[in-house]
């Protein structure tokens, strides 16, 4: 399995809501994307939050994959479970998110 380089743009909060997956461990976050990706492997995102123009380096494994055809209205992509190291940022998305309202999220997974 081969380690993939990526690059994620959360461009407003909504997205970014859309995007967290609050329900793993060390948090993680949804990219969309057509490519095939298999479960545990390792991805490393240059991501840029709302609001900042700075892109931060960021590891994880693929923890989720809704591929390309799956029945519903699902988006195709994957859930990089962030590594432990990784806090620091969920902590700084977690505080982003604190800042929009409850009724307007939305989520990529559950």
């Amino acid at each position: 399995m081969t380690t993939r380089a990526l690059s994620l743009a959360l461009d407003d909060i909504e997205t970014l809501g859309a995007s967290w997956m609050p329900q793993l461990e060390n948090g993680g976050l949804f990219m969309p994307t057509r490519d095939a990706f298999h479960l545990g492997q390792r991805v490393y995102l240059l991501l840029s939050l709302p609001g900042e123009q700075e892109r931060r380096p960021v590891s994880g494994v693929v923890a989720w994959v809704s591929p390309v055809g799956m029945t519903g209205r699902r988006t195709p992509g994957i859930g990089i479970h962030l590594d432990a190291e990784e806090q620091p940022l969920r902590v700084r998305i977690e505080a982003l998110l604190t800042e929009a309202p409850p009724d307007t999220m939305r989520s990529y997974t559950l």
